[in-house]
């Protein structure tokens, strides 16, 4: 794909970089490495197994086209959802970055902005990546990235470049048997990549022990990782195999090594060079045959230098190093483990169903608009709090899909983004709702914010009553006067039609 003066996009059967301002063909008789590319990945869909399909970034973007896959599969689709619009969205590189053009009827949404008309993504902000939420039920992250390719099988779930890159650095180093430190933010997998590392190796048959070393209290710790004798001390009456024992011939694996007592540390130094443990109590050493694998989310080469560390062992455990990434610069895999993990957690709970794509007219499981905010959010816990926020999203959706409110309750509300602020006074908000029947979707076009914006003002505004407030005779008796016709209840009550129906199914009417 090539931007051209006039702003045509070619195909993407050209090979294309991006120089930060404007995309330049490379000479086909040249052999260069790849370099990113735009593309659009699937962050959700109300057909689940759609997230995470790709495709080279189009000129226009519709129901029917451009036709999305799995990376590196041969499966292609258009999205398809009924609730889209035929009519195309424009999409176009230019100089500064990328020109999004769309109608009012398309509902599209582009990092929190209504687009009516025209709007430009700077470079700069497609290289982060920029959120399309479409109609309400679909969501792509408009972004740059290599060519894809299918990911490996293993543990690790994602298609990014990151992931890409820690997967070649297990490859790599999975058949040996030297040790390995893994380093990266709490919560980001570690110990997902030290089970990548040992099943991908020849010891993928044998044990695969862990322990976190910030657990192992210094009274205890010789004696869980390295056994003891029977009678070595009072209560021992007999003989225990250590961490080290258990795993013979697997994979030993020593989270948050950097919390390891002093006195510990001469000793797994000690076993690292010699290949043998002496138990508590012993009166000799065992050859154990073990491979190590050590994590930390703190800089080790920092607590060497303070004296808190052993440099001797920080050197034994470092001869190869893997950094895992956060998942906030793999936000392209945010969805495909979102729907891995909820999938996980309504399947436990016998609701796997939920995740059926919804009939035509009714609410999606889980709002459009939840993704793009977590999408935005910076997740300081990384996976695993991805992890604890599907097992809410699942607890919550497993009767009814899950309300707005209710998707961000785990995560700090995010601020607009500067070109989306807006001041929208009490009552502009009310009236605005009430011209629009309080139908939110469109009182959030009229107003220009994003639909997760006006359900926080909605939320903040004293003035306005929501559907959970409603109680069941007051809506019984609407129901009775407008003949549950439930437009003119949205109306007459002055709440969403939506939060409406949510709340009558919470009462069982």
């Amino acid at each position: 794909m090539n931007s051209s003066g006039s702003g045509k996009i070619e195909p993407m059967t050209k090979r294309a970089a991006v120089d930060g301002t404007t995309v330049r063909p490379r000479s086909p008789t040249k052999t260069t490495a790849p370099t990113p590319a735009p593309y659009l990945t699937v962050l959700w869909h109300p057909s689940i197994d759609r997230v995470g399909e790709v495709a080279p970034l189009p000129e226009k973007l519709s129901r029917l086209e451009p036709e999305f896959g799995p990376p590196g599969g041969k499966r292609h689709a258009p999205l398809a959802d009924p609730h889209l619009s035929r009519k195309p969205i424009a999409l176009a590189l230019t100089k500064r970055g990328l020109s999004i053009t769309a109608d009012a009827a398309a509902e599209l949404f582009v990092d929190d902005v209504a687009v009516a008309g025209t709007l430009e993504i700077a470079s700069d902000a497609l290289a982060r990546g920029a959120v399309l939420q479409l109609a309400g039920r679909v969501v792509l992250l408009a972004h740059l990235r290599l060519p894809p390719s299918a990911p490996p099988a293993g543990t690790l779930v994602g298609a990014s470049d990151p992931i890409a890159l820690l997967q070649a650095g297990i490859a790599r180093v999975a058949d040996l048997v030297a040790p390995v430190l893994v380093t990266g933010e709490t919560g980001a997998g570690k110990e997902h990549v030290a089970r990548a590392i040992h099943e991908n190796g020849p010891r993928a048959n044998k044990p695969f022990v862990a322990i976190n070393m910030a657990t192992l209290a210094p009274s205890v710790a010789a004696t869980q990782l390295f056994g003891h004798a029977r009678g070595a001390f009072t209560g021992a009456e007999r003989a225990h195999a250590g961490l080290f024992e258990q795993a013979d011939g697997g994979t030993l694996f020593l989270d948050e090594i950097a919390d390891a007592p002093a006195e510990i540390q001469a000793m797994l130094l000690r076993t690292l060079e010699t290949g043998e443990v002496q138990p508590v109590g012993a009166a000799g050493a065992r050859k154990v045959d073990v491979r190590v694998v050590a994590a930390t989310d703190s800089e080790l080469d920092r607590a060497v230098e303070r004296g808190e560390f052993r440099p001797q062992l920080f050197h034994r455990l470092a001869g190869y190093r893997i950094a895992v990434p956060p998942l906030r610069a793999r936000i392209d895999d945010l969805g495909r483990l979102l729907a891995r993990f909820v999938q996980r957690e309504l399947a436990a709970m016998g609701a796997a169903e939920r995740l059926e794509p919804p009939p035509p007219g009714e609410p999606p499981w889980l709002p459009s608009a939840a993704i793009a905010a977590y999408a935005r959010h910076d997740w300081p816990g990384n996976v695993r709090e991805l992890a604890n926020v599907a097992r809410h999203l699942a607890v919550v959706g497993r009767h009814d899909p899950v309300e707005l409110a209710d998707a961000l309750s785990p995560i700090p509300r995010s601020a607009p983004r500067a070109s989306a602020e807006r001041s929208v006074s009490d009552d502009e908000l009310i009236a605005v709702l009430a011209a629009h029947q309080w139908k939110t979707g469109a009182a959030a076009t009229a107003l220009g914010i994003s639909r997760t914006t006006l359900y926080a003002l909605i939320d903040r505004c004293a003035k306005i009553r929501k559907a959970r407030d409603l109680e069941r005779d007051e809506i019984a008796a609407c129901y009775e006067q407008t003949r549950g016709d439930l437009d003119a209840m949205s109306e007459r009550l002055q709440v969403s039609k939506r939060g409406l129906q949510l709340r009558m199914r919470e009462l069982g009417m």
